[in-house]
């Protein structure tokens, strides 16, 4: 029996940091390490947490008898980098130089490669990403917003879109390559992404606007109203952008992000909250509709997952209107550290080649 892959995931998040370490497909260690507020503090910008962050997880490692010598690769989230095509990328020079400069945006997953490669350098074994935020796979066509200055953006779940894309296929007996599938990401914010042989070739931008309403974010707006909105001198630049993401959607309509209780208020007949539950599943339906007619109604399977997915009510909503379009597939919750972990997994054993950035 040859020796099993053992792979350390890194996952780092605004205050914590997910580790796990996995033998190929089995996670056999995971931890959650929390950072303090006054710890990352003294840190001006996310960058430079890079270095405290290796610390308190090989001293983690320690503490539970790891070894880092043992390890045949490390996996980090993947960042801010430059528009790229999905896949798993070894961490380079370049890759380096541009999470440092953060020039697309301050966020915690730039650490993701910064800490693989250290403790992939300091052991001399490969370090990667997998499927980053910025995965960009779209169609030339599926750019053109209607006007020349602004360009539809690929922002979205690609690490968990694909992870659950690639179960869903294997469900088929197909690899991911050989299926057409409409997957919907259906979490705080929520995606729905065409999967075309493999490629994400259309997706609305879950970040900053476009797709469904979500339970912390506002969706695809009507324009005009948006632009009045923005002249009203009810808000700032900065405390509008904050309002469309992260105090819009559920919590704007019925004060909470909390599905649970979004459930509880339907349950007790609350009107207000009936009508705004069904609405956004009644969008997420459209977004999909949209998918089926850019597939050209070639469509091998819809797949659901998110933390939305738990609730067995809200997915029946979305099946009801779509499901004559193909199977429904359901993977409720994030496999972040699994689709991590398998991401490397497969480049380890030969079956997929590393991109380079």
């Amino acid at each position: 029996m040859t020796k099993p892959f053992r792979i350390l995931v890194i996952n780092p998040g605004s205050t914590s940091t997910k580790v796990a370490l996995f033998e190929n497909e089995k996670e056999v260690f995971t931890v959650s390490i929390s950072h303090s507020e006054k710890e990352l503090r003294q840190f001006r910008r996310i960058s430079d947490q890079y270095a405290l962050r290796v610390k308190v997880i090989k001293q983690v490692l320690k503490e539970n008898s790891i070894d880092l010598k043992m390890i045949d690769g490390v996996v980090g989230r993947g960042g801010l980098l430059r528009p790229i095509s999905g896949g798993t990328y070894r961490v380079s020079e370049g890759m380096l130089e541009d999470l440092r400069k953060a020039e697309r945006g301050e966020h915690a997953c730039n650490l993701g490669g910064l800490i693989a490669h250290e403790i992939g350098q300091e052991v001399g074994v490969p370090s990667f990403i997998v499927d980053s935020v910025v995965v960009d796979e779209m169609e030339a066509v599926a750019r053109i917003s209607g006007m020349p200055e602004i360009e539809r953006r690929s922002i979205f779940h690609a690490l968990n879109q694909r992870a659950v894309a690639r179960k869903a296929a294997q469900e088929l007996g197909k690899r991911y390559e050989e299926v057409n599938l409409i997957v919907a990401h259906l979490g705080g914010g929520i995606s729905v992404g065409c999967h075309a042989k493999g490629r994400v070739v259309d997706v609305n931008n879950a970040f900053d606007g476009d797709g469904p309403f979500a339970p912390e974010r506002a969706g695809g707006l009507p324009a005009g109203q948006l632009v009045e909105l923005c002249f009203s001198g009810m808000w700032t630049e900065a405390e509008l952008k904050r309002r469309l993401v992260g105090e819009a959607g559920m919590v704007a309509y019925l004060g909470t992000n909390d599905m649970r209780k979004t459930r509880e208020m339907v349950a007790a007949e609350d009107e207000k909250a009936k009508s705004v539950y069904e609405a956004m599943a009644y969008q997420v339906d459209k977004e999909i509709g949209s998918c089926a007619a850019v597939l050209k109604g070639d469509v091998d399977g819809i797949v659901l997952s998110g933390g939305l997915a738990h609730d067995e009510e809200f997915i029946e909503m979305v099946r009801e209107r779509v499901g004559w379009i193909a199977r429904v597939f359901v993977y409720p919750g994030e496999k972040e550290m699994e689709a991590l972990a398998l991401g490397a997994l497969r480049v380890l054993r030969d079956e997929e080649e590393a991109r380079m950035y």
